[in-house]
């Protein structure tokens, strides 16, 4: 592979940028601290950047190559389409890999030219839960296109956790009751299910939090990894125990209990936090490295210290 590009106006390139690409990539990293510039280095922009995340996607972690692809879709960055339609049509990477390209890059992106990528793999993608991904990525762009004339800016203002979701909240108009048949309904479509999901989510109240506890018995893996990421956005330690149970259910598809391990390292309480010990030696590298990598974060928050390295003045002197 060749250098990573420059990304100032003059071709220089600043040390913090050159730390955290080279740092991103380097291998003899400790996974959580790669983790930690990932997430530095979602908040920048530029080819630099870019090149470092989309080299990432190709990473022996599965882990660090997924959540590569949801940094650069949450980013929105649509010079990466290309290096993404690879990694999608790579069915020698890992479905997690692939899973997050269609839905968390290629769908939170939004372009309209991206449709005959995903349509593409909803048919040849031996993985179901890449093929629901895909799914998912075409009712959004289609639904934002309509709704917004593929404004991506619209979209991006319709989540108060600041994230870019892969499917719109359902009308407000909905009760928690409504929104609740909804999502627990096996026959219903994946995104309709979604768009209960985020809309119980935005709600917040007990109700809506045992419906989205409820739907962790759902037949599909894709739909419980995104319940368990939304568990993890709401904080909320009465979803402890549940999540607990996913994380310990060695039968459990990884990508499902890699967002139970993260979204118990949200929550941060004494059962959680022995779990996450108990499980960094899982032999599945998705949970064990999910479970260091929440274990680390909390580290830094009660030092009272940021994860990220952004907001170091110096991070060559230090390193």
């Amino acid at each position: 592979m060749g250098p990573l590009p420059d990304n100032t106006a003059d071709g220089s390139v600043t040390n913090m940028e050159q730390f955290l690409c080279e740092r991103l990539v380097d291998p003899s990293q400790p996974i959580s601290e790669r983790f930690r510039v990932l997430f530095s280095l979602r908040n920048l922009k530029g080819p630099g950047p870019r090149a470092a995340l989309i080299r990432a996607t190709r990473d022996s972690s599965n882990l660090l190559a997924h959540e590569a692809a949801f940094a650069l879709g949450q980013m929105q960055d649509s010079e990466a389409i290309p290096a993404l339609e690879a990694v999608l049509n790579d069915l020698s990477l890992h479905p997690i890999v692939r899973h997050e390209v269609a839905a968390e890059a290629l769908g939170a992106i939004g372009l309209e030219s991206n449709i005959p990528l995903l349509k593409r793999s909803l048919v040849v993608d031996p993985a179901q839960e890449v093929r629901e991904t895909c799914e998912l990525a075409l009712n959004r762009i289609q639904e934002m296109n309509a709704a917004n004339g593929g404004d991506q800016s619209a979209a991006m203002d319709k989540s108060p956790f600041l994230s870019v979701d892969p499917a719109a909240p359902a009308s407000s108009c909905s009760s928690v009751n409504e929104l609740r048949e909804v999502l627990l309904d096996e026959e219903k479509a994946m995104y309709e299910r979604y768009g209960a999901l985020f809309a119980l989510r935005n709600h917040g109240g007990d109700e809506a939090v045992s419906a989205i506890i409820d739907s962790l018995q759902s037949k599909s893996a894709l739909l419980k990894h995104e319940v368990a990421y939304v568990l993890g956005q709401l904080q909320n330690k009465a979803t402890s125990a549940a999540l607990s149970a996913v994380l310990g259910d060695e039968n459990e598809h990884p990508m499902v209990r890699h967002e139970a391990a993260e979204a118990l390292g949200s929550i941060a309480d004494g059962k959680s936090i022995a779990l996450l010990e108990e499980f960094s030696k899982d032999p599945e590298p998705i949970v064990s490295q999910s479970c260091e990598v929440a274990l680390s974060m909390l580290e830094y928050e009660r030092s009272g210290k940021s994860f990220e390295y952004l907001f170091m003045r110096d991070p060559l002197a230090q390193a």
